[in-house]
């Protein structure tokens, strides 16, 4: 068993752009602190498939439209700081993109795909210049900044024991090791929710500064000239102000959902607080419980145990299907912590909670993810909507009554078809996804 503190300071995490390219310029920037940065002259990466995927395509923030995980990586080489977690590029400046994009252009960056891992795997390895030269290297695993091994030239300064994987070949560590994840994923729902029941002063505090901080960007992705990708928030806050939208909770909720996302994925200079080891799982999981907690006038510790109940519903999801997967977790499983989160928050109980879950499970879980880019807001926003109507159906006592298609007895076994759908089913589908981006470029 874990505690909802242990689960908040490693679920709920501010995180500065998409947190693949960040995980990668975390294990740089950390192999860089071994040596003497100003001599590093190269970089190689190696990263799993959805590593890879999710990173080629996304803006990298305070860039001016740089985007993917070699640009993150020579960054780091310059500003990163290990000590800022998934914030690590916060101190990038432009004269340093310049000087990133050089570094790839020239070939001094490096990034390639580990053929034989999954979920989340990155490996930095940075050389130096000039007699003697060092290299210096730097493995995270499992989860965004879960960093697991350090070494210079050779030599083990830094460790943590793998004690197995699990039946996909993913790491899993044990929660005293850091992975609460892997602690969620052994208990049952009801133990997971009550999780909630815990939260005092200092959670509800820290709780609504997520929420807040995600509502910012969200706002800033509806300004005029505002970075801002697709721009599928503005122009559906503008259908509302022309009124050929109707008023309507659910619209408004998925305007500022697509609006943080379209922001967070062209690059915008913003964090955001992530669920789970992504930030746009945190914008879903967050943003529409918050939404609805200001519409109803509720409290801020109704809303902040309500966004609590959330997030645990999608480290409940994600802990079971993977920390990265085939199918979109902004969708599947932040959508489904929405949904119960806004559940609870209108007065709903658990077994509503797990209504609402299955109807959006059962509604969204063969939606494929296809890297990270501005077209996640897409995702973000149906998530966020699918969650909101589901949490009415719940309301109203809808639900599924019996098992069908997905949809199972339990909210953990009908999860785990979808890890089942996903894991075995989806086995080619990065791979697929990958060569036809690749072609592309």
């Amino acid at each position: 068993m874990v505690s909802l503190k242990e689960f908040l300071q490693s679920e709920v995490k501010p995180a500065l752009g998409c947190t693949e390219p960040g995980a990668v310029a975390l294990a740089v920037a950390r192999a860089c602190e071994e040596l003497d940065r100003a001599r590093v002259h190269s970089v190689k990466v190696v990263v799993s498939d959805s590593v890879y995927k999710n990173g080629m395509a996304v803006g990298i923030p305070g860039s001016n439209g740089a985007k993917g995980n070699a640009v993150a990586a020579a960054l780091a080489v310059f500003t990163g700081r290990s000590a800022y977690g998934l914030e690590v590029l916060k101190d990038s400046r432009p004269s340093d993109v310049a000087r990133a994009e050089e570094w790839v252009r020239t070939g001094r960056v490096k990034v390639l795909r580990h053929p034989e891992k999954s979920g989340v795997y990155v490996e930095a390895v940075v050389s130096s210049q000039g007699t003697p030269c060092h290299e210096a290297s730097c493995v995270i695993e499992g989860e965004h900044s879960n960093i697991v091994k350090v070494t210079i030239d050779g030599k083990v300064v830094f460790e943590k024991p793998l004690l197995r994987e699990d039946e996909s070949g993913d790491a899993v560590r044990s929660a005293r090791d850091g992975s609460v994840s892997e602690a969620i994923g052994t208990m049952t729902y009801s133990e997971v929710i009550r999780l909630a029941d815990q939260m005092d002063d200092e959670d509800v505090r820290f709780l609504m500064e997520g929420a807040r901080l995600n509502k910012r960007i969200a706002e800033y992705g509806l300004e005029k000239g505002s970075i801002s990708g697709l721009g599928l928030g503005k122009g559906m806050k503008t259908l509302l102000d022309q009124r050929r939208l109707g008023e309507d909770l659910g619209y408004l909720i998925k305007a500022y959902c697509y609006a943080a996302a379209d922001a967070r994925m062209a690059g915008a200079p913003l964090a955001v607080m992530s669920s789970a080891g992504s930030g746009n799982h945190g914008i879903t999981a967050v943003l529409p419980v918050y939404l609805v907690g200001e519409a109803l006038l509720k409290s801020e510790r109704e809303v902040a145990r309500a966004i609590a109940q959330s997030h645990l519903s999608t480290s409940f999801v994600k802990s079971r299907i993977g920390r990265l997967s085939s199918v979109c977790g902004c969708v599947v499983a932040a959508g489904a912590g929405a949904a119960a989160g806004m559940v609870f928050l209108m007065g709903g109980d658990e077994k509503g909670a797990i209504q609402a879950m299955q109807t959006v499970l059962a509604d969204t879980a063969g939606m494929v993810c296809d890297g990270a880019k501005e077209s996640c807001s897409l995702r973000v926003g149906v998530g966020a909507g699918e969650a909101y109507l589901a949490a009415l159906f719940a309301l109203e006592g809808m639900g599924f009554s019996t098992p069908q298609g997905l949809v199972d007895t339990s909210i953990e076994k009908t999860i785990d078809n979808v890890k089942l759908l996903n894991k075995v089913g989806m086995r080619q589908v990065d791979s697929v996804l990958i060569d036809i981006m690749e072609s592309r470029n």
